[in-house]
């Protein structure tokens, strides 16, 4: 029973007859590892895991009401997200006034989400997508939109990087040295706003943290260094997303579950070694110390 109840979740039965029709998935999932890698550690640096999800209700609520009205998804989801992103941006630097609003904005744009997909009275499909993501059915349009959204990410981490993470850990010498802490934020809500829009059409916005946060927080259990954490961040999200389509090829369920329990399992192996390491650099300084003591007494 139990090994019937097993196949039925992984299977690889006719895997090679489907994989070729996955291929624009595992690339989009390819891409958008990379995107998560690039702006996840910019997330923990500025603690802004729940604004993410906040981006991510509006960002649903505009592409649900895209759907509804028959015109493009992707640009609904897009406006959704720059909109919920500049409000943050101009209103929220405060770290209190930042989680009230996206307080407000999430339950605000959950329902409205939940309003146009009850109005719209096409396939249900569509509906289930938008909140736990479709990435195998990825067009050439939504290749297209994230290899751009890909596009400006790299150039403005690549332009406003450096300062973007120096205002988030340190924002008094940033201000000190004349570093303009509200440009910055809006600038970096907006790349945030893009890079929600197109994971929210993939994987969904009730399961969009598990690329975004879960990579990031796992490569911070292993490392402090941030060039390691933003290529561990990219690895285990890409990681994540292809591991995710190919399990779910077999058994022929939603994607959604296999890409949240490989990032949630990629988490806990990475606390059990951040763990260990701390267990086993405590033990060497403790016996560091304590030998002195000891000759001392024996003395």
């Amino acid at each position: 029973m139990l090994l019937t109840s097993l196949d039925m979740v992984i299977n690889f039965d006719n895997f090679a007859q489907l994989l070729p029709l996955v291929y624009s998935s595992i690339i989009a999932a390819m891409i958008l590892g990379v995107l998560a890698g690039l702006i996840g550690p910019m997330i923990q640096a500025r603690d802004m895991a729940f604004a993410v999800h906040g981006t991510a209700e509006l960002s649903f609520a505009g592409a649900a009401c895209a759907l509804w009205l028959g015109t493009s998804v992707t640009m609904g989801a897009v406006i959704g997200s720059v909109i919920a992103g500049t409000i943050l941006a101009i209103m929220g630097l405060d770290g209190k006034n930042r989680n009230s609003l996206i307080g407000i904005m999430l339950p605000f744009g959950l329902g409205l989400g939940v309003l146009f997909l009850s109005l719209y009275q096409g396939r249900s499909s569509n509906k289930f997508g938008l909140l736990t993501g479709q990435i195998v059915a990825v067009t050439p349009a939504d290749l297209q939109a994230m290899l751009i959204v890909a596009g400006i990410v790299f150039v403005v981490m690549a332009i406003f990087g450096r300062r973007m993470f120096f205002s988030a850990i340190d924002p008094q010498i940033a201000t000190a040295q004349h570093i303009s802490l509200k440009w910055l934020s809006l600038l970096f809500m907006l790349i945030l706003s893009l890079v929600v829009a197109v994971s929210v059409q993939l994987v969904g916005a009730l399961l969009l943290l598990s690329l975004l946060i879960t990579p990031t927080a796992a490569a911070s259990q292993v490392t402090a260094r941030p060039v390691l954490i933003y290529g561990l961040s990219m690895l285990f999200a890409m990681v994540a997303g292809v591991g995710g389509i190919l399990l779910s090829l077999g058994p022929g369920l939603p994607i959604s579950p296999y890409i949240t329990t490989i990032s949630f399992l990629i988490y806990l192996l990475c606390l059990a070694i951040g763990f260990f390491r701390k267990k086993s650099g405590w033990q060497r300084r403790h016996s560091t110390v304590q030998k002195p003591n000891y000759c001392m007494d024996k003395v």
